[in-house]
């Protein structure tokens, strides 16, 4: 247990580290499986910075463990997908957000988990009903998107009733995918959209960014992406 606290502390300074590239460069080189319960532990942090950091350290340690254990890191894969489950009795803040930054981390888990991604917002898969859950949903989605186009697009149609809602963070994060891609059944949508003036806040792999939805669906909004995988 003081083992896990002292590295539990240690991450919360990385975290918060004034460059965010030292903190996560020194997070990259603690044992991955070490820095797995306190990187999940922060998901639920009340610093909005801490629990975004915490999503990308967590895809940059799935991306390592990979190389040297893909069993473990499928556990901790499966750990996510069971706290969306209503099984699991949480609500599991981060973990698709933590899901979406993994796989655009790593083509392997890519490969093996981004259906059961995209199967949050199929209402014939494991629908996320949870309005705000959805949030994280659809920003894992994007960031997997903005990295590999292709695992997504042909699920890009399933979209459309985000691009409708009358939530702007829903709006705008399925925007920022939607804008990716020449899809006739969200084409209109998407343009409509490219003029709203309406700002939300999006973490963009740095910072948390005010950001209005009609850049978002004109997809000129990027991510920062440390080079740690």
């Amino acid at each position: 247990m003081g083992d896990f606290r002292k590295i539990k502390k240690q991450i919360r300074d990385y975290l918060l580290d004034r460059d965010m590239k030292t903190g996560l460069g020194k997070i990259s080189r603690i044992e991955g499986r070490k820095a797995v319960n306190p990187l999940f532990s922060y998901f639920y942090d009340g610093n909005e910075l801490l629990r975004w950091r915490s999503v990308t350290a967590m895809g940059i340690v799935l991306s390592q463990l990979v190389k040297s254990n893909k069993e473990s890191a499928r556990i901790v894969m499966r750990r996510m997908i069971w706290n969306l489950n209503d099984e699991s009795g949480g609500i599991g803040w981060g973990s698709p957000e933590a899901m979406g930054e993994a796989m655009a981390r790593c083509a392997f888990i890519a490969d093996e988990y981004h259906h059961i991604l995209l199967s949050y917002i199929m209402p014939d898969g494991n629908f996320i009903e949870h309005e705000t859950l959805q949030r994280g949903v659809l920003w894992g989605i994007a960031r997997l998107a903005h990295k590999r186009p292709q695992m997504v697009e042909p699920s890009a149609a399933l979209l459309l009733p985000y691009l409708a809602s009358n939530d702007p963070p829903r709006q705008g994060l399925a925007a920022w995918t939607a804008g990716l891609y020449d899809c006739p059944e969200t084409n209109g949508a998407t343009d409509e959209l490219k003029q709203n003036p309406v700002k939300i806040r999006v973490y963009t792999g740095r910072v948390m960014e005010d950001v209005a939805i009609g850049n978002l669906a004109s997809s000129r909004v990027g991510y920062d992406e440390f080079p740690f995988s």
